[in-house]
């Protein structure tokens, strides 16, 4: 009886919260398209919301056709994808390490992935290797960054300082390597860090979709288990979770969404920080939600690569953009820490 009106209070909560989150979700979803259309009118060539509509319907004029389609169609989409990755790799490790500082650019894992990628361009001249290189080089870092902060069970404390060391470490190296990397070399790696979704085709959109698609498919499956690691090791495993397996799949698939787009588009730095936590906030929802802070990543960063194309004189990386983001949300947080402290 005690067991039954446990799960009857935690059920009607669950349920209210669904709806709010629900609501949130597609609210978000839908200023996501909004933001998606305006951008996709914006440039040189303006095109009004009507005729871009037309032109994804394929009843536009050949000349607004092949600028809202081809030319920056490919752009706009892989904002929203890369974003959503993002969302979701941040919403991972804040959801591991149970705290908000907790995402892939903090802990190390992008570190890597550029560490992957200048290697690379140095090695072989070129950006042929970029792609793999870069996720394999976020991937080591994720395994380094679990073994090292591994002890009787990784604690998302430990996690976290681990990760900024490691951060410092590959920092030190990066600027090495391109120190004595040749000009040419030093200016692709650097251009390449900036983190940019110019130059991006539909190859691009075609694989990095593909990819981010492939790592949500498991995300399915241990998101339910993600929730029940948030209770504790403990009431994990009790309640059948293999506690280290899921943890470290979930690290995996985690760093796999950050380092997709580290190497197809460079380090965006703070959206895997800032959505999740805006999407808590807006869905009032407890623990960290992982298809708002998809959808609040896809927003942020589509309207931050709309900002840095159009509004500066010229066309800056979306990079600065979101760490002029990043920046300011962590003196906001910084500010309500301090007032919580001292209350």
């Amino acid at each position: 009886m005690r067991r039954y009106v446990v799960l009857r209070a935690g059920g009607a909560y669950s349920s209210r919260s669904l709806l709010r989150v629900a609501a949130v979700t597609a609210a978000l979803a839908a200023v996501t398209i909004l933001a998606a259309v305006v951008a996709l009118g914006l440039g040189e060539m303006r095109v009004s919301a009507v005729d871009v509509v037309r032109a994804l319907a394929g009843d536009a004029g050949t000349a607004v056709e092949t600028v809202v389609v081809q030319w920056r169609l490919p752009r706009v989409l892989l904002g929203v994808v890369f974003g959503a990755a993002l969302g979701l790799s941040g919403a991972i490790f804040q959801s591991l390490t149970r705290n908000p500082l907790g995402s892939p650019d903090v802990i190390g894992f992008d570190s890597g992935a550029y560490t992957g990628a200048v290697v690379s361009i140095i090695a072989v001249g070129g950006t042929a290797l970029v792609i793999p290189s870069a996720l394999a080089g976020g991937i080591a870092t994720a395994l380094a960054v679990y073994l090292l902060a591994y002890r009787r069970g990784v604690h998302g404390f430990r996690l976290i300082v681990v990760g900024i060391a490691v951060t410092a470490l590959l920092g030190s190296v990066n600027t090495y390597l391109i120190l004595k990397a040749s000009l040419w070399q030093a200016q692709m790696a650097a251009v390449w860090g900036a983190g940019s979704l110019n130059g991006l085709d539909w190859a691009d959109a075609r694989i990095g979709t593909a990819v981010v698609l492939a790592l949500v498919v498991p995300l399915l499956w241990l998101g339910r288990r993600l929730r029940m690691l948030e209770l504790g090791d403990d009431a994990a495993a009790a309640m059948g979770v293999a506690v280290e397996p899921v943890r470290l799949a979930l690290v995996v698939v985690g760093v796999s969404l950050s380092a997709v787009v580290t190497a197809l588009a460079g380090p965006i730095p703070f959206v895997a920080l800032v959505a999740p936590q805006l999407a808590r906030r807006l869905a009032r929802a407890p623990g960290v939600q992982l298809v708002p802070s998809a959808v609040m990543g896809a927003f942020l960063l589509v309207t931050c690569d709309m900002v840095a194309l159009n509004v500066p004189p010229i066309a800056l990386p979306v990079g600065l953009m979101t760490i002029i983001l990043g920046g300011a949300y962590l003196v906001w947080l910084l500010v309500a820490q301090s007032r919580k402290e001292l209350r």
